[in-house]
Order: C-alpha cells, then structure tokens, then sequence
C-alpha cells in the first residue's frame, strides 16, 4: 500500500513547505477583499497534487541540486496552484456550486462578481510571477496550455445537457479541464531544469495521469458520499454533465433506463438520483470506468520508462497508483 507522506511527499518535503509559503506570501494584492479571497481558496486547497508532481518532476529529470534551479522550481509549483485554484474558482461560479472539498465556495460566501474577479487576479499574478523566471519557451507553453485549459471548460459547456455526447468527446473535455494543467506542471518543471529531452515523457506521464484522475473522480460521484467527496453527490447529474459512467451505462442499459438517463441528462436534476445511481451500478459502466482509469494509469506510469531511475520518478510512479486506490 502506497503511503503519501513517506512514498511520495517525503522525497521534496522540504521545497513542498517552502512553496506552500510562497503561495501565501505571494498573493500580495494591495486590496483587502481580493486578499481575503484568495487566501480562503489558496488554503482550503487539498494535497496541492499538481505543484508537488512539479517539484518531483524538476527533480526527476535533473537530480542537480542548486540553490538557482530549486527556487524556480518552487516559484513554477506555486504559480501552478494558484492557476488551478483559479479555475476552481471560476468552475464554482458556472456550476452555481456551493460546497468545494467540504467547505462553502468563494461565490457562496461571498458572491459571484467577487469570486470571478478574484478567480481572474489569480491568473493574472501566476502570469507576473512566470514572467519573473525568464523563460520564453515555459511562458509559450503556459499561454497556450491556459487557453486549452478554458476551452475545455467551454467544450465541457457546449455539451452539457447533451445524451449524444460519446466516450472521444469526453476525453477531449477533460483533457482540457484536468489533464491540460497537470502536463503543464510536469513538463514546465523539464523546461526550467533545461532537460528537453524529458518534456515528452513527462507530459505524456501528466496527460494519462490527469485522465484517470477524472475518471476516478466520476466513479465518486455514483459510490462515495458528501464528505469524502467534498461536493455534493449528485452534483454533476443536476447540471447534466454527461460524464463517463453515464456515457457507459447508456451503452448497458435497457431502453426504458436508456430514456430516463438521456431525459436527465437533457433537463438535469436529482430526483431521479437513486434509481439513476442503481442503473449506473447494475449495468456494468462502474466497471469499465475502473478498467479505463488503471488503463490510463499504467499507461502514466509507462511514460517515465525513459526517465533515470531515482527516489523523484518512483514517487511519481507512486502518485498515479495512489490516485487509482481511491476506487479500490
């Protein structure tokens, strides 16, 4: 069994707590709202997964250890918080959510205007504190792979309410959505240590990770409940997001189960939730999904193949088999 803090944070504990320092000491906005704000999102973040696949990364690919190289690391780690943080922050908006990881979101306790606009100062110091690495190639990738994150985010829009969305789609959604973010964790961190050679690997590694990440992460809205998850169950049924154990039971199902699934997800809602939750779990879709998240999962763990064998990369390794263990 994988151990998080011994098999996986241990290995960068020290630069883990120096980013988490910096991402609070480098919200530094001269108006107390916007800091109040950004400080409850910043902290009520979980295990900050996507900033320490940043720091293992940047030590995966060069285990050269200076002072120069380690303080980029952190500052790249940090300013990946605080984009996913944002996005957090805007997705609550659109979804009208009111519950992130067990707490009230910014727009419940505070309001709309206020988290898009402070989900927006998010995005613009990550953008100052990455122009301050110097680095035109890393700033290239981040432009772009900022865009490619919101445009997941409009595909996720585009076809919300949609039965006819089908498993390629959905893989499109949430590789802008999850994985997008992930890659440019990974493969920025090659970028600063000036290893080309691994970008690849590492985002290759990032973009199966990322999918199966989401994928577990819909297997729990039909098996968990609402503290473990930190949402409400049910949430993306109610805003007819057609999600893969649903694009799968559509698949099984029999035709009247087919009708109420296709209905539900064309006009949302949960009062259907349970029989829906039943026909999810008796036609088998729980079960591909888990066979295509262990598929995305050794497929994440494959791509670190080229990668030189050392404590940073098995605690990568590490990281994509704890995600999966969330459904065992």
């Amino acid at each position: 069994m994988v151990d998080f803090k011994q098999d996986i944070l241990a290995p960068v504990a020290s630069d883990f707590a120096a980013m988490d320092h910096f991402i609070q000491t480098g919200i530094n906005s001269k108006v107390p709202l916007v800091m109040s704000v950004s400080r409850y999102v910043v902290e009520a973040g979980g295990k900050r997964m996507r900033p320490l696949m940043c720091l293992l990364a940047a030590r995966a690919c060069s285990n050269v250890d200076n002072n120069v190289n380690k303080e980029a690391s952190l500052r790249l780690a940090a300013i990946i918080e605080m984009l996913h943080t944002a996005t957090l922050v805007h997705d609550d908006v659109v979804d009208e959510s009111g519950l992130r990881r067990g707490r009230p979101t910014a727009n419940a306790t505070w309001n709309n205007a206020t988290a898009v606009l402070v989900g927006d100062y998010l995005i613009a110091r990550a953008f100052d504190l990455l122009v301050s690495l110097k680095d035109f190639t890393l700033l290239q990738e981040f432009s772009s792979g900022t865009c490619e994150i919101a445009e997941g985010e409009v595909l996720q829009l585009q076809y919300q309410h949609n039965p006819d969305t089908d498993e390629a789609t959905y893989l499109k959604i949430i590789h802008g959505k999850t994985s997008r973010l992930f890659e440019l964790a990974t493969e920025g961190a090659a970028i600063l240590a000036g290893q080309p050679q691994h970008r690849a690997a590492l985002k290759a590694y990032a973009g199966h990770f990322g999918n199966a990440f989401q994928i577990v992460d819909d297997i729990l809205d039909y098996t968990s409940d609402a503290d473990i998850l930190g949402k409400n169950i049910g949430d993306d049924l109610m805003e007819g997001k057609p999600t893969l154990p649903l694009i799968a039971a559509l698949m099984n199902a029999t035709p009247d189960e087919q009708q109420l699934l296709k209905t539900t997800i064309q006009t949302g809602g949960v009062e259907s939730l349970d029989r829906i939750i039943r026909i999810v779990q008796d036609s088998g879709a729980l079960d591909y999904c888990r066979k295509r998240a262990t598929e995305e999962t050794h497929n994440a763990v494959a791509a670190l193949a080229s990668l030189p064998d050392s404590i940073y990369r098995q605690a990568l390794e590490n990281l994509a088999r704890l995600a999966l263990t969330r459904i065992s």
